[in-house]
């Protein structure tokens, strides 16, 4: 399977040394993000009800497990996922938004009797797995399991996390313990690479060596038109 090291690749060895043993995503200057501490990848295509919702997720492709490699930003490279040095050519930039916000101050809080909704909306990549059975801004506000269930669903299956699911009973955030590990996303009806869903607390640092929030899940910018990089804002779309 191709890889960073194909033909017409960035050499790894032409690259910012940024590992430090543990897992990390590091956003280079106009350039990629460098993946160290081996963190699987995977690739994870959308699942459609019949009434065009999204509804869960489907893994199709897992790549060989690799130490350190780079993920392409600028959304230009012949080798995606990969990086392939399209963005110096191309004049790519990647200046980021500098949005260091932590989660609960930008998020709007929906209590309901059994699950309280923190949602940051500005956050969102238009996944649309937050619109099934009303939307999940209304199942909250019902005790019934099937409401319940519904929303625990469509909050754990967004991948931005711009929903995150509190148990009033318990006191606890819902669906917190996620595999360390990246997913490509695709939609299987157009074939077209959205974001790169980035899950299980990964730590993602700025090109300045400043560290963003950790969050669960995360969403970066693969399309290089984000406005909000280095996340996505669903301009892929």
């Amino acid at each position: 399977m191709n890889g960073p090291d194909a033909p017409g690749a960035t050499p790894p060895a032409a690259l910012p040394d940024t590992s430090d043993g543990g897992m990390k995503i590091t956003v280079i200057e106009n350039g990629p993000f460098i993946v160290t501490g081996g963190v699987p990848l995977t690739t994870m295509e959308y699942v459609y009800d019949d009434l065009g919702n999204c509804r869960s997720w489907n893994e199709t492709t897992t790549y060989p497990l690799r130490e350190r490699y780079a993920l392409c930003r600028c959304g230009q490279s012949k080798n995606l996922p990969f990086c392939d040095g399209t963005h110096a050519q191309v004049g790519f930039d990647g200046t980021e938004a500098g949005d260091r916000e932590p989660f609960l101050e930008g998020a709007v809080i929906t209590r309901g009797p059994s699950l309280t909704l923190a949602d940051n909306r500005h956050l969102c990549s238009h996944a649309g797995f937050c619109h099934r059975a009303g939307g999940i801004w209304n199942l909250v506000r019902f005790s019934d399991p099937e409401s319940r269930a519904i929303a625990i669903e469509e909050a754990c299956d967004c991948p931005t996390g711009r929903l995150v699911l509190y148990d009033n009973a318990a006191g606890e955030a819902i669906g917190q313990d996620l595999e360390k590990s990246i997913a490509v996303i695709v939609d299987p009806e157009t074939g077209e690479q959205g974001p790169l869903w980035v899950r299980g607390g990964i730590p993602v640092v700025g090109a300045d060596g400043t560290p963003y929030e950790v969050r669960h899940r995360v969403t970066l910018c693969q399309c290089g038109k984000s406005r909000n990089k280095p996340f996505c804002d669903g301009s892929h779309l």
